[in-house]
């Protein structure tokens, strides 16, 4: 245990900046343990004040979630598909941010590092919301502090076992670290076994092209219904014209003033147009069979309303279920 407890004492507000900074840019290294053990520490003589400690965790926090917010300011929505492109739930990863950034602005970052995956979109989503950029930093590091404050409390609670805990790894820890490892292994692998079975079913709905759609829009006679999969919330949000909001999860009963012989697209923002095809997939099943995702969601039509000869973008005044 010597040279583990020579190294935290010696070194512990440096590995507590470098595992929170590496945390927060996005790398698999988790910082809570780190920061139970320093906040542990803070009750010996010889470890890091508290104050120290949060001054360490603040600074790693801003130089990372300041980098995410120029990247979300300068490259926008591609910024976010990018992020969660790599996400085990990436269908769901843009649409929860964005209704959580939208409906409660940045005092999310408050709270946001506390969610899994939250952190880093919510600060890209600052940036492409131009939220002020001291603004910006004030909730960030307030955001920071709550964030480190439930792992250092926990360690200055349990201080007294402060030397089992570090024996015990010393000892132990390379078993304790095959068994933590192993155990991620599993979880990720269950994860992406779900999202490929998942894939594999909504793959099932058919797709419906940007160029389809704007010529059903001017010939379809059994009318057409668009729908609006993305975040829902009171900031203004562009849509294609038309196109009425719908929770992912609504109930479909929503519908019930439209024809069941209707066409329906459904459209998102997301990888793989996933959210766009379950609720397809949902509507197809309640009896609305002329039902499609739209191919490229969103940003595909956004990218050909030009080309297209489309009408401009409609912001927030989309036209919404009943029940709404």
């Amino acid at each position: 245990m010597g040279d583990l407890q020579s190294l935290l004492d010696g070194h512990g507000l440096t590995l507590v900046f470098l595992s929170v900074l590496a945390e927060q840019a996005g790398l698999p290294v988790p910082a809570y343990p780190m920061l139970f053990v320093a906040g542990a520490l803070s009750m010996q003589e010889t470890g890091p004040s508290i104050g120290a400690v949060l001054f360490a965790v603040v600074a790693a926090c801003l130089i990372a979630d300041t980098a995410w917010y120029f990247a979300g300011k300068r490259l926008g929505q591609p910024m976010l598909r990018t992020i969660c492109r790599v996400s085990i739930s990436p269908d769901t990863c843009i649409r929860q941010t964005q209704s959580l950034y939208i409906r409660v602005g940045p005092r999310s970052l408050v709270f946001a590092k506390l969610l899994p995956g939250a952190g880093a979109l919510s600060t890209a989503m600052a940036g492409m919301t131009a939220t002020p950029f001291l603004t910006f930093l004030f909730y960030d590091a307030l955001g920071a502090l709550v964030w480190a404050g439930g792992a250092l409390l926990a360690g200055v609670v349990f201080s007294d076992f402060v030397d089992d805990i570090l024996a015990a790894f010393s000892a132990y820890g390379h078993i304790a670290f095959m068994v933590i490892v192993g155990a991620f292994a599993l979880f990720i692998a269950w994860r992406f076994w779900q999202r490929w079975r998942l894939l594999r079913r909504t793959g099932r709905i058919p797709r419906m092209t940007v160029m389809e759609l704007e010529q059903r829009r001017r010939e379809s006679e059994r009318g057409l219904v668009v729908l609006d999969v993305r975040a829902n919330g009171v900031a203004p949000i562009e849509r294609i014209p038309g196109a009425m909001v719908m929770e992912l999860h609504a109930p479909i009963d929503t519908l019930a003033n439209q024809r069941n012989d209707s066409d329906f697209v459904v459209y998102c923002a997301c990888p793989n147009e996933m959210s766009a095809a379950v609720l397809a997939e949902r509507l197809r099943a309640a009896g609305y069979p002329n039902t499609w995702a739209l191919a490229g969601g969103f940003d595909e039509w956004k990218r050909l309303q030009t080309p297209l000869g489309a009408t401009s973008v409609e912001p927030d005044a989309a036209p919404r279920p009943p029940g709404h």
